[in-house]
Formats: structure tokens, sequence, C-alpha cells
């Protein structure tokens, strides 16, 4: 335990997944058709070797906005399942559904903060960024709009950047190493992106911060030239609609 957290925070469990084709091919609806996905992971027991890019045997579809040195684990809350099956009445909403390396327990978005580092299992990893929901989670469940409930909900998840590779494993602890800009956590992030989308003022405080990932920087100090916030339709809803 740590200063920061009143209880252990820890990987409940490990999921690891390669890219798989779904769907039909020519079906009518766009939400049957056909796509290539690496969200449908599977739970992984024992060690496993966390890399600079990705846990081994974990690999993505789409390398443009997935994946790499910056998002090389997506870290999901399992205690927001409980909230997703409830507000959407399905059950099948479960650890391992939003396509998480690392489904952990007592860490959430209020609780990690841009740059901070931790040490866990063997590993040093350093959070980088919110997830920002694509449409993707919304085809695997049929809920055309889930990617507006997951952003504008908070309920996210955050990526991290490995600064040290080794074995990690379901069951070890967090340990809080550093805190570089504790007030930027992943909940303000994520009002300052999805909630705030024309506080111009907050987006440069948020680019400002050095150890946030590239592609949000680039994403905030677009906004703040262009005096105006990015289109979201393709991210959240994508080939999802006609």
């Amino acid at each position: 335990m740590n200063i920061y957290q009143k209880q252990p925070a820890e990987i409940a469990s490990i999921f690891v997944g390669k890219p798989k084709v779904i769907g039909q091919q020519n079906a009518d609806h766009p939400m049957e058709r056909e796509w290539k996905t690496s969200i449908f992971k599977e739970p992984f027991d024992g060690q496993i070797f966390l890399g600079m890019t990705n846990l081994e045997g974990d690999e993505q579809a789409d390398l443009k906005h997935h994946g790499g040195p910056e998002k090389a684990v997506f870290s999901y809350p399992s205690e927001h399942y409980h909230y997703w099956q409830n507000k959407l009445g399905n059950s099948e909403i479960k650890p391992g559904g939003m396509g998480e390396n690392f489904s952990t327990i007592n860490l959430q978005e209020s609780d990690v903060a841009i740059g901070d580092i931790y040490e866990v299992g063997e590993a040093v990893i350093q959070v980088s960024q919110p997830r920002q929901p694509c449409w993707k989670p919304a085809r695997r469940f049929q809920i055309q709009n889930l990617a507006i409930l997951l952003q504008n909900s908070g309920r996210t998840g955050w990526y991290y950047r490995v600064l040290q590779e080794g074995f990690v494993e379901a069951g070890q602890t967090f340990q809080l190493r550093d805190r570089v800009a504790p007030e930027w956590t992943i909940e303000k992030c994520n009002q300052v992106m999805h909630i705030e989308r024309e506080n111009f003022e907050k987006a440069a405080a948020l680019a400002a911060v050095s150890e946030l990932a590239t592609n949000w920087k680039k994403t905030l100090l677009n906004r703040i030239e262009m005096r105006k916030a990015e289109d979201i339709h393709n991210r959240v809803f994508g080939p999802n609609v006609e």
C-alpha cells in the first residue's frame, strides 16, 4: 500500500490476443459486417513477459490507432463492469470485454494521473494517456453508441508505456514509485478531452504535460490552433453506421 491508495491496487487478470476476422462480409446491417480486430482477448495464467510495445503474444489489428510504445498496455478497472452490466442490461459485458490487457482492482480514473510510474512484477510502467473509445467495443457488444457512453461516463481506462521490461502476473500489486503531474488524473484528462471540448486554456495546460502521449498533445494543440473541437463521428461510430 502507498500514501496515494487506500487499498492495494493489483492486476486481477491479464488478457492477450491476436487479430481475427469477425462477421459476415456482405451483411446488410453495418454492425454485422466483416471486421478485423484484436478486442477478443483471452485470460492468461502465469507469468508473461511485458516488452516495450506489448505483452508477449498480444497483437493489434489496427497499428495506426492502437499499439506502439505509448500504448503498450491497456488497463481497465474491473469494477466498471458492474456499472455497464446494470446500465446496459447485458451480463456478457465482463472483464476482458473492452479489450484490456490488465483488468485491475482498486485503481480507477480518479486515482491515476499522467506520468505516474508504477512497479508491477519485474516491470516498470508509466501512465501515458486515457483511452479514447472507438467504435470497436460498440461492434463487439452490438451497442451502436457505446463509445459515446464510455467517454462521457469517464470510464475509459488508460494506457501505459514501459520503462523497464520484465515478467508480470495476475495477482501482483502496483507499487507507485513517482508522480510527476498528480493534478492531471485520467478523470480530469477525460473531462478536458470529451466534456469541456472548447476550453482551450485547459487544453493548453494539459498539452504542456511532458509525459502526455504525443497523439493526445497533437489533438489538443490542433484544437487550440483551430479554435474548435475536432469531429469525433468517425472515431466513435466508424463503419458501424452507413
